[in-house]
């Protein structure tokens, strides 16, 4: 020990002679018994700025583990990852600092403040400009498990480290430190890492680091390890490592990557074209060793790919395995060495990368698919998606958040983005930005600048404006449109033909930008299919015209070739000849849009309820893969049953707002007739508006509607209750507010309706909680009340219902509206009472007031009670309760009620207790789809 001390001492003055930068000199032992590092850590600080320091603040991301209300224990909560909150709290991730002092041992004043994550050193004296500052750590690390973010230690007790020790933020005039929010994007200036590392023999190292030094005594292997100008340290410290070393001329790429349909000889020549080919593409990269790992992969994969079972390779053999490593690789390339704010400036890395991605291969696969060889399939080739490029899927894929209105800019902070932006649409609109920029500025102005752009700056903390003020300098060319109307900004891009003028042998084309932004579109003449004629028109803030030659030009189209990611190409078309502007195409199935028709799509629906059988028919509508303003649908069906055409149909359309609350209104009109019992049908028409509202904030959840319609319903007769009235109609307002998290989820509607018969307000309050002690209690308050009803006394079609709504409305997806006995009369739908027992009175027509709740007892298993007041005018008010057990397979989708207790007593002991039992359960993909949505929008 004492002479690891000495050695370990020399090896620090070594290395502070040597190198007059930030530098961490860390000393760790690994403990896998317990999961810890206990470190010792030597951190040179200078000061690089202007202004005289009183304070140094420190990243300690590894106690972002440490409890469940962290930044990152919330961001976990936020995503719906469940496990990291149900994780114990002594297997949870933390550090345990020991004591912080100065170069002369004198212990230092810190703090962590309210972020877990972050620490703020106070010196005992101001660091002046150009002075460094010497000071030193002892803490123990506790590793978290590798569950949460790929990174930590395994079931195997291996080890991936990325954020295990403490290091200074960045100062450029105010402190760049922020709380580690699982977006891989710790910020750390150029750091000269210096790491002695103890561990078990039976370990090996492996990391990008050059290895000065390996011994090893009885138990222990102690390895050094130096890293100059490094903005992470990520170590992989595993008993069985699978990498392998791939010698390439330009650098060595350490990898655990496999594929196997892919030779190693095919893999390693692979890898040394994608090192070649950014060497070409931006310049040497100035570091001997790279490591690609699986884990690196998973974390930022090539989304399409990783969607496929290994069983299915629609691309031809070492594709995927060279998407994998480029897009791993260059993502080392551009973050290792552009130093970029990670949190705020991430934008520019993003885009560098997925263009150069579609740079490779544009060179190397220049006919590859967007679906591989899938295109040749005789039942898919038909359909445009067939047609598209690999690389038509990044406009597309940010055109999918762009459609849905929940699309965020380029500039947008990195912890403030949706999922899907965060992992997905950002890159993808930034690369493509890209390629709109590199069209516009031709003469490969773009590529030659970023290659000159990362030569000057490799290495140096720099930011966005940067290039921007670079590539100014680099042409004539306007360029500041795409870093102000294009990147910061999330107004999307619009243009249209609005005339053409035939002036002699010329067009003069007025062209309309349909956002309030300044931005350039390329103008294309086409002859038939062929291209006689290009342009670009200089940035347009409103309407712009443009004269061109008339020659061989047959149709105007603007943004022909897709170079440009506008929100809908539709209007890009003008026919000088001709009744129409484009032809009108049939397509069986749905299928991506094709801007150069008018499309109209048929695909068969099944659908199955008691009355009318299985119902098959046709669907005739205009929906493509993304959405559009306008929808319709026709969907007549035969119910083999019932031996009747049912069927709906439907319009709709949806005003999208970019700025302020409201963010959208729909306007629309719904048509149903399908039977609601054996032999009689209803027929439903309802013409609509809503008005959707929303925080700025995407990311939080709280959203408001307001709902208005008018509800018409004709029935047939039914000769068993000629009392009721068949025919009716309701004036429906409906008030929204939702706000649905992991950690705290409520939802509130008041729901008022007034027709001949009768008018009636509710309120119905939903409340989820889950507590630190994991224990989840669900509470739901309904109360409704008649302001009039002038039914019959003994009609109770409109009245409240406590455990099996009516559904007058015709809004529940009831699969035997009209059982009350039976498999069908056991569906539960959670509406009005909320009840699960049938008890007596089952209807209210005055006023009813309900308060279910429920909580866990072990894992999926609740324990429910219900508890009411029932008011009805002929027999006052009574009061009713009920409650069980409740298994919760998949919450509000797939889920089972067994009462135990109610006001009839215990119900296992009564007759037919089977028929007491209640379901939920949900078959209609689009509700299913929520499952997957909450988790990425």
């Amino acid at each position: 020990m004492i002479i690891r001390s000495i050695l370990y001492s020399i090896f620090f003055c070594l290395t502070f002679q040597a190198v007059a930068q930030q530098t961490l000199n860390i000393d760790a032992t690994l403990n896998p018994s317990q999961k810890t590092l206990a470190i010792k850590q030597q951190i040179t600080y200078k000061n690089t700025s202007e202004d005289t320091l009183k304070e140094i603040y420190l990243f300690d991301w590894a106690n972002s583990f440490s409890s469940k209300t962290t930044p990152l224990g919330k961001r976990f909560a936020e995503n719906y990852e469940s496990a990291f909150h149900f994780e114990k709290n002594e297997d949870r991730g933390r550090t345990t600092i020991e004591k912080i002092y100065n170069n002369s041992t004198t212990p230092l004043q810190w703090q962590r403040g309210d972020a877990a994550d972050i620490l703020r050193i106070i010196p005992e004296i101001p660091i002046k400009p150009g002075d460094s500052y010497i000071f030193n750590l002892e803490y123990t690390v506790k590793v978290p498990d590798d569950r949460y973010t790929r990174y930590g230690v395994n079931k195997l007790n291996d080890y991936k480290l990325r954020y295990w020790y403490i290091a200074p933020a960045f100062y450029d005039g105010q402190w760049q430190v922020f709380s580690n929010k699982n977006t891989d994007d710790l910020f750390l200036a150029p750091t000269d890492f210096n790491i002695s590392l103890h561990l078990p023999k039976n370990y090996t190292i492996t990391s990008d680091f050059d290895v000065l030094s390996e011994s090893v005594s009885e138990n222990m292997t102690t390895t050094e390890l130096s890293g100059k100008n490094r903005s992470n340290a990520v170590l992989y410290l595993e008993k069985n490592p699978n990498f392998e070393t791939i010698e390439t001329d330009k650098l060595t790429i350490v990898t655990n990557l496999q594929n196997r349909r892919v030779n190693p000889p095919v893999q390693a020549l692979m890898i040394d074209r994608v090192v070649r080919f950014l060497n070409e593409k931006l310049g040497p990269y100035p570091f001997n060793k790279m490591v690609i790992s699986e884990t690196d992969y998973k974390t930022n994969p090539v989304y399409g790919l990783n969607q496929l079972p290994n069983f299915i390779s629609p691309f031809p053999d070492g594709f995927e395995y060279d998407m994998e490593q480029l897009k791993t690789i260059t993502r080392h390339y551009i973050d290792n060495t552009l130093i970029l704010n990670s949190r705020d400036d991430y934008w520019l890395q993003d885009a560098f990368q997925i263009y150069l991605m579609m740079e490779y291969v544009d060179t190397y696969y220049p006919k590859m698919k967007m679906i591989g060889n899938l295109s040749n399939w005789i039942v898919i080739r038909w359909a445009h998606l067939a047609d598209l490029e690999f690389n038509d899927q990044y406009p597309m894929l940010y055109m999918n958040m762009a459609r849905s209105n929940i699309h965020q800019s380029l500039t947008t902070p990195k912890d403030s983005l949706l999922k899907f932006n965060m992992n997905i649409a950002t890159g993808y609109y930034g690369a493509s930005g890209l390629k709109y920029l590199d069209d516009y500025l031709g003469d490969a102005v773009l590529n030659k600048s970023i290659k000159d752009f990362y030569s000057e700056n490799r290495l140096k903390p720099i930011k966005s404006s940067d290039f921007e003020a670079f590539l100014s300098e680099q042409t004539d060319l306007p360029v500041n449109w795409f870093f102000e109307d294009f990147a910061d900004t999330r107004k999307t891009i619009d243009f249209k033909i609005k005339k053409v003028e035939n002036k002699g042998d010329s067009l003069k084309v007025f062209i309309k930008n349909n956002r309030k932004t300044k931005l350039p579109v390329s103008l294309y003449g086409l002859n038939k299919d062929e291209i006689v004629f290009k342009t670009w028109t200089k940035p347009i803030d409103s309407i712009s015209s443009i004269t061109i030659p008339s020659r061989d030009i047959k149709k105007l189209v603007l943004n022909y070739e897709g170079e440009i990611p506008e929100y809908n190409r539709r209007n890009n078309y003008k026919s000088l000849n001709g009744l129409f502007n484009k032809p009108i195409q049939f397509r069986l199935f749905q299928d991506v849009e094709d801007p150069s028709y008018t499309q109209f799509f048929f695909m068969p629906i099944f659908e199955y309820n008691l009355y009318d059988g299985v119902s098959a028919g046709l669907r005739l509508y205009n929906k493509t893969v993304l959405p559009k303003a306008v929808h319709y649908s026709l969907e007549p069906q035969f119910g083999f049953r019932s031996k009747t055409l049912v069927g709906r149909a439907s319009v709709s359309y949806t005003q999208i707002m970019n700025e302020g609350n409201l963010y959208a209104m729909r306007y629309g009109f719904s048509g149903n007739y399908y039977s609601y019992d054996r032999g009689l049908f209803y027929k439903k028409f309802t013409p609509y508006i809503t008005f959707a509202f929303r925080n700025p904030d995407l990311r939080d959840n709280e959203k408001q509607f307001i709902n208005l319609r008018s509800v018409n319903v004709y029935r047939d007769d039914d000769p068993n209750n000629t009392d009721q009235e068949p025919n009716y109609s309701v004036f429906n307002l409906q008030y929204v507010y939702s706000n649905p998290n992991l950690i705290n989820y409520f939802r509130s509607v008041v729901d008022y309706e007034i027709s001949s018969k009768f008018s009636k307000i509710s309120v119905n309050l939903e409340y989820r909680k889950l507590f630190l002690s994991n224990r989840q209690l669900n509470l739901r308050f309904f109360a409704g009340a008649f302001l009039f009803n002038d039914t019959r006394e003994n009609e109770d079609f409109f009245s409240f219902a406590l455990d099996r709504p009516n559904d007058y409305l015709f809004d529940y997806n009831y699969y035997g509206r009209s059982e009350d006995s039976g498999l069908f009369s056991q569906q539960l739908i959670i509406a009005e009472g909320g009840f699960k027992s049938q008890l007596e009175p089952a209807f209210a027509n005055s006023w009813i007031t309900t308060v279910n709740a429920s909580t866990n007892i072990w894992k999926w298993i609740y324990a429910y009670g219900d508890v009411g007041l029932v008011h009805n005018k002929a027999r006052g008010t009574n009061t009713v309760f009920d409650s069980g057990i409740r298994l919760s397979l998949v919450a509000d989708y797939f889920e089972l009620y067994f009462p135990v207790y109610s006001s009839l007593g215990f119900e296992p002991s009564l007759p037919h207790y089977d028929e007491k039992v209640r379901f939920i359960v949900t078959i209609s993909p689009k509700t299913l789809l929520g499952l997957f949505t909450r988790r990425w929008y």
